[in-house]
């Protein structure tokens, strides 16, 4: 029996159909919808797919599909508890769940292997769905492009059983045109992995762009000068395309074989006079950190924005939680404050971080409050970033830093309190355990009276996996990008300092100050304070590096697969 098979269905099914089969009456059946993921950016995908797969709770997936894409897969879906922390459906359970140290929720999507021929895929897909399960079934590129998929789609259409097909964009199609190589509007695409007619194939309109894998170029080769095509004839091989490891090799027919015998799993061969222009036209692999391996010592949630920007420079983002965050050992404090709040105890809120923002905002909805509850209330944010988490809750900000974004920068531009504009003289500044006293004390420079409340305690993460303390220790990471003074200091206890030719970049002077006492080279710091100021500088630091001709961080060969 397959992997596909043997797949657990009752818990892993996306809308369940409860019909009560108990009751006697029958089961609804799910829907099965087939994907196409595109040649491997995430950003390829189409509207549709994307919202499926989001939303999508069981997934069969093949090996080539990208892992960018599997990262979406239920992440649109209630969290759900942790196995080993079972929900007891009381508030009293909840709080417990969120009190405990380590996540306690998980997704509950599921992705499984489709393995087997596709008879037996598409058996174990008609299972899932007569189960009352819509399940996804997810390819790379084009469903209808591959013959097993294909076979699959045939064998579901035989059924009374519900499908879609959602396109993907073809490999051939885009990849080429992430290599700098415009087709045009006449191209011949082919799969020489099979049968070819290669007399049709090499008198068929230039360019070619052929699927293959490695030990097809030497035939692919041999077969087309044999029909008549010129060994000089411009020629490009292009590996995981449209990723951030993309690779696109020049050479020509004749040494086809030569230049692209050691490329694993999928390639594209790009055939013709287009190939030349690749000098002008290649941006995707010219961006300024293309293939850089860059640490983000954050959590993924807190990553994200980060990550985001950093692939759209080109590089290759590597989450690594340093804290975890955890609610305040007593809720008295946070229960106070928000009470003060809904009073108009307060006449200033200080948002410190995203985290303050978001533990407020959780206490308001654990008592039922809106935005509503800020009324009344001026709010001060300590960067960009804190501001648009506070916007995200429809609340502008009347203060942030009109220069330097941090602690000493919002004070000042702070207003000291004035006993006749100012109808009370009360700021409330909720924060992590470990906030220093510097904003503090600024404030009651100014006249303000002060509520420093515990939002939130930020512990040191657990130590990452051995294989990524050994990528930081020896140099693998090609940049690191710290955005507090925290993150220096708990990745250095839990995984030790990145290696001296790791770039260094920090958000602002305090994390830079913490840097240089843990003997690090800061080699990037932002005028302004802020995620996107961060990404950008460290983009253009890498620029001056090309153009001064000095090399970046050396490349490092690939980690062999141990498997």
């Amino acid at each position: 029996m397959s992997t596909a098979q043997s797949a657990p269905t009752e818990a892993t099914g996306q809308s369940t159909r409860k019909s009560a089969s108990a009751r006697g009456r029958a089961v609804t059946p799910g829907r099965i919808t087939f994907i196409g993921s595109g040649p491997g950016d995430p950003g390829l995908l189409t509207l549709r797919a994307q919202q499926t797969i989001v939303g999508a709770r069981t997934v069969y997936t093949d090996p080539d599909v990208p892992s960018g894409v599997l990262d979406l897969v239920g992440t649109a879906l209630e969290p759900e508890p942790a196995a080993d922390q079972p929900d007891d459906g009381t508030a009293q359970g909840a709080k417990s769940k969120s009190a405990q140290k380590g996540p306690a929720l998980v997704n509950p999507a599921r992705v499984v292997p489709a393995l087997g021929e596709p008879g037996e895929v598409a058996k174990a897909l008609l299972g899932q769905a007569r189960h009352g399960h819509d399940v996804v079934r997810l390819v790379a590129g084009d469903p209808l492009a591959s013959p097993a998929v294909h076979a699959e789609i045939a064998a579901v259409a035989r059924t009374q059983i519900v499908f879609e097909i959602v396109p993907g964009l073809s490999s051939l199609a885009a990849v080429p045109t992430y290599a700098g190589m415009p087709l045009g509007g006449a191209h011949t695409e082919a799969d020489v992995r099979g049968e070819v007619d290669w007399a049709s194939l090499a008198s068929a309109p230039a360019p070619l762009v052929l699927s293959a894998t490695a030990e097809h170029l030497a035939d692919t080769s041999a077969a087309l000068i044999a029909q008549g095509l010129s060994a000089n004839t411009p020629a490009a091989v292009t590996v995981s395309g449209s990723t951030c490891k993309q690779r696109t090799l020049e050479c020509t027919l004749g040494t086809l074989d030569e230049t692209g015998a050691a490329l694993p799993g999928p390639l594209v061969v790009t055939i013709g006079k287009v190939v030349n222009q690749r000098g002008k036209l290649s941006w995707w692999e010219s961006r300024a950190l293309y293939g850089w391996t860059v640490l983000v010592p954050r959590t993924k949630e807190q990553a994200a924005d980060m990550s985001e920007r950093l692939r759209g420079h080109g590089a290759i983002p590597m989450e690594v939680p340093t804290i975890a965050v955890e609610p305040p050992r007593s809720p008295a404090q946070m229960e106070r404050a928000v009470k003060g709040l809904v009073d108009g105890r307060y006449q200033w809120v200080v948002f410190t971080s995203t985290n303050a923002v978001r533990a407020v905002w959780e206490k308001f909805t654990e008592f039922g409050l809106d935005a509503r509850a800020f009324s009344g209330v001026k709010i001060a944010c300590v960067g960009q970033s804190t501001a648009d988490k506070v916007r995200g809750f429809g609340i502008e900000p009347e203060l942030v830093p009109s220069g330097e974004q941090s602690s000493l920068g919002l004070l000042d531009d702070f207003p000291p309190f004035d006993d006749v504009f100012d109808p009370v003289n009360r700021v409330l500044l909720p924060r992590a355990d470990i906030a220093t006293e510097t904003l503090a004390e600024g404030l009651r420079d100014r006249g303000w009276e002060i509520d420093d409340v515990t939002a939130y305690r930020t512990v040191r993460a657990a130590p990452p996996p051995a294989a990524t303390r050994e990528m930081i220790k020896t140099g693998e990471f090609d940049a690191v990008c710290f955005t507090s003074s925290s993150t220096v200091r708990n990745l250095v206890g839990i995984a030790g300092k990145p290696h001296a030719r790791t770039i260094v970049a920090c958000i602002g002077p305090k994390t830079a100050e913490t840097a240089d006492e843990f003997g690090l080279r800061v080699d990037v710091q932002p005028e302004t304070a802020s995620i996107e100021d961060l990404v950008e500088s460290l983009a253009a630091h890498a620029s001056r590096l090309r153009a001064e001709g000095a090399l970046p961080p050396p490349r490092k060969k690939p980690r062999r697969s141990r498997s």
